[in-house]
């Protein structure tokens, strides 16, 4: 899953960063409003972190405007501002979950796969289809109940393909999920990583639609 953080504090968005990567998620990192508002107009992330006390423009102003374009991306409101009129005043600006200052990472991430969870219409965390079983919380991988080695881009890209089975995602699409502004991509990883999971979840798991991309077929 990819993750727009939107934090003026470097040493807390580099903190912030380096922990949500290390829990599996690609993360791109702004500093700014302005700077947030031109990174969504890409629509490439599934979530976004929003600190409220922002420069160039405030927290509230970013989220009213998001929302006023009906944009349903969510959002995790990540603040000082604890009094209880700060939350109410993001809550009513459009915000899905809010999160004070300083806080644990695990509960980051818990309340991350919730609101993920939520937009995809799941109740259970893991995906299943068909044998296959990805747990995005655990970043396990299973075949018929039986551990399944991947590595972390194999775990994203299969991510993205299961989370909407019988879409074909494109080339390009399945590098924004795997990779973050500052990281390099290199030539044919998608393809590698294709061989490499269909080797391990059998080669008509992820089917190749000639010119167009990948897709995991919905289970009749």
């Amino acid at each position: 899953m990819r993750l727009l953080l939107v934090e003026d504090d470097s040493m807390i968005g580099e903190s912030v960063r380096k922990g949500l990567r290390q829990d599996g998620f690609t993360v791109d990192w702004v500093k700014d409003g302005r700077a947030a508002e031109a990174a969504l107009a890409g629509n490439v992330h599934d979530l976004m972190l929003l600190d409220l006390g922002l420069p160039v423009k405030d927290g509230i102003d970013v989220l009213k405007a998001l929302r006023q374009k009906g944009n349903r991306i969510p959002v995790l409101v990540l603040t000082a501002r604890d009094a209880i009129a700060d939350r109410v005043r993001g809550l009513s600006a459009g915000a899905d979950d809010y999160l004070i200052k300083p806080f644990d990472f695990e509960e980051l991430a818990a309340r991350i796969h919730a609101l993920l969870r939520r937009q995809a219409g799941r109740v259970e965390t893991a995906i299943r289809h068909g044998a296959v079983t990805l747990d995005p919380a655990t970043h396990a991988v299973t075949l018929d109940d039986r551990s399944v080695s991947v590595s972390a881009r194999e775990f994203k890209l299969l991510a993205a393909l299961l989370e909407r089975p019988g879409v074909v995602l494109s080339v390009s699409q399945l590098e924004e999920k795997i990779y973050g502004w500052d990281e390099e991509v290199g030539s044919n990883t998608v393809e590698v990583y294709i061989h490499s999971l269909r080797k391990k979840l059998g080669a008509d798991f992820i089917r190749n639609v000639r010119g167009v991309g990948y897709v995991v077929p919905k289970i009749s």
